[in-house]
């Protein structure tokens, strides 16, 4: 309490970043036509064409603004309590784990991951999501949960049977991708272990189902309070 990350002291750019910051503006009004992926590849190749007295400068630069980075981190720590420092350390721990999770899944998303299957119920709610009642996404989806729990195993059954269907096509995909990710040299994104087989039976994906609805019911009922 009474001290956020946000008030710790920011780290210095480095001297190509300060560079880029500086320069910016003007390369953006002698070429106002490029994309910013191309604005920074040409900054980047003036970067590395810069004679090294020039690019000195930023780096002088830079070793002032560590030196006096340094000094303003040790008076921020200085007024932590070991409390503070271990709360701002797990909040810390939390901010970098999401940014991974969401490089790891951009990641995936450039590599043409396929999407994981869908459950009977997910494909139920897409179907239906747009005629159903409800002033708001949560209040559509409780009346789509309400409904699919009030179907019989007969009227589940074609739903169930997509699911099927969509594991059979994600396996399929998973195998040609993953066989495309150890030509690549990317042995780290293959699941380990041999995988289950998928069991064609509608009472396994019921039970699943069934699991599913509870997660979903208990989100909803979170969203609600």
């Amino acid at each position: 309490r009474g001290i956020s990350s946000d008030e710790r002291p920011k780290r210095p750019l480095t001297a190509y970043f300060r560079f880029l910051k500086e320069n910016r503006s003007a390369f953006r009004q002698k070429n106002p036509e490029m994309s910013n992926t191309e604005l920074v590849k040409k900054i980047a190749g003036a970067w590395k064409d810069l004679p090294a007295s020039q690019k000195q400068v930023y780096e002088e630069a830079r070793k002032t603004d560590w030196q006096r980075y340094a000094e303003q981190l040790a008076t921020y720590k200085a007024k932590l309590t070991p409390a503070q420092a271990a709360a701002l350390k797990e909040e810390r721990r939390k901010r970098l784990a999401k940014r991974r999770s969401f490089r790891a899944k951009r990641e995936m998303t450039v590599l043409g991951k396929p999407k994981r299957p869908r459950s009977g119920f997910n494909i139920f709610v897409s179907e239906n999501f747009q005629e159903s009642e409800g002033i708001s996404p949560a209040a559509k989806l409780k009346q789509l949960f309400d409904v699919w729990r009030k179907l019989s195993s007969s009227q589940k059954q074609p739903y169930l049977q997509l699911a099927e269907d969509d594991k059979v096509r994600y396996e399929n995909e998973m195998k040609s991708w993953e066989a495309k990710m150890v030509e690549l040299g990317r042995e780290d994104l293959i699941r380990s272990g041999k995988q289950k087989p998928i069991k064609n039976t509608a009472e396994t994906e019921a039970a699943k189902a069934s699991s599913r609805e509870s997660k979903a019911k208990s989100k909803l009922k979170k969203s609600e309070e």
